[in-house]
Order: structure tokens, then C-alpha cells, then sequence
């Protein structure tokens, strides 16, 4: 991106409209959501799935649920594994000799083999996970922290008074200035 918006409008308050302040709003906000959200697809292939599930259990023993959730949180929410996904996966590396599962509580924990510790360790790269950035990298973060911006500004827009409205356009336009002069090195 350029730094520029079709239109040439920004997202100071001439960019909102009819000089009145909030007037476009869900536009621009539509428009800066779509500016960080990732179109990447959660559906990953059954090699990240795979990995990941080898990168989970080398870490210790788990049952697919935990394994699931554990890919969800590392990514950030940005990918989770359906069962669907996860559980044939787990047939196939205990078919190879890579996991056994042993069941308690009529529950299946997954443990590597030694075969399997091994192929964990011949994965190379960093985990299918990282991809996204964790949620707390530079990848996960600001498109993150931009989404719930825009969230709390529709919010104002949908519920605040004309005061209100003025003052998250007057809140906007100062986190924009500042967030260039982060660039800028200010």
C-alpha cells in the first residue's frame, strides 16, 4: 500500500464526510479492517498438520482436543484445526510408528515413539503455527490490534452521542499522526 486511499480521503475528519464528523465511518473502518486482515486460509495442508501435531507431541503427550486448542492458541486464533483434520492425522502417524496412544479416563493421550521423536527433530523450519505470527509477532499483532480499533469505533458510531462521535475522530486522527511519526523515527 502507498499511503494512499482512493478518493483521496483519509481517516482524519474531511475523510468521514460532508464535513460532519462519523458521516463515513463504517466505510472507513470497513476499509481499514480489510487492510489488515489476513486472507490467509485456516485451512492448511495435511503437511502443517502434520508438523504441527509432531512439534506438539515432541513437546509432551497430548489428546487431539489439547492439540487443537494448543494450535489455536500459538497461532493467535488465526488457524484451528478441525477434528477432521487433526484426528486422521493422528491415525496415519500412529500407522507409521510415529505416535502410540494410550487411553485413560476413556481418552486417548498421543506420545511420540522414538521414531517419532526422531522425525520431529529431522522437521526443519519453524512450526506451522509461526506462519501467523503467533498473535503476538509482528505478523499477529497490529492487524490484531487494528481489527479491535475498528470494532470499538463502530461502536462509538453505532452508539455514541454527536460529542462522543466528534471525540473518537479528533482520537483517530491523533493515533494516525502518531503512528506515522513511528515510522518516521519521532
Amino acid at each position: 500500500m502507498n499511503g494512499t486511499n482512493p478518493g483521496g480521503a483519509g481517516f482524519g475528519a474531511r475523510g468521514f464526510g460532508a464535513g460532519r464528523p462519523g458521516a463515513g465511518l463504517f466505510e472507513a473502518f470497513d476499509q481499514l479492517r480489510s487492510m489488515f486482515e489476513q486472507r490467509v486460509s485456516t485451512r492448511m495442508s495435511r503437511g502443517d498438520v502434520r508438523s504441527a501435531v509432531l512439534a506438539l507431541l515432541a513437546e509432551q503427550p497430548m489428546h487431539g482436543y489439547q492439540i487443537i486448542t494448543e494450535i489455536e492458541q500459538r497461532s493467535g486464533g488465526m488457524w484451528k484445526p478441525s477434528a477432521g483434520s487433526v484426528y486422521p492425522t493422528l491415525q496415519l502417524l500412529a500407522d507409521e510408528g510415529l505416535i502410540e496412544a494410550t487411553e485413560s479416563d476413556g481418552r486417548k493421550t498421543y506420545a511420540l515413539t522414538a521414531d517419532g521423536r526422531a522425525a520431529a527433530e529431522a522437521e526443519s523450519g519453524p512450526a506451522p503455527w509461526e506462519a501467523f505470527g503467533g498473535g503476538h509477532g509482528p505478523l499477529g499483532a497490529l492487524p490484531k490490534a487494528g481489527i479491535e480499533l475498528a470494532q470499538a469505533a463502530a461502536q462509538v458510531q453505532r452508539t455514541g452521542t454527536k460529542e462522543q462521535i466528534g471525540a473518537a475522530v479528533a482520537v483517530l486522527d491523533d493515533a494516525r499522526r502518531r503512528l506515522y511519526a513511528i515510522l518516521a523515527g519521532d
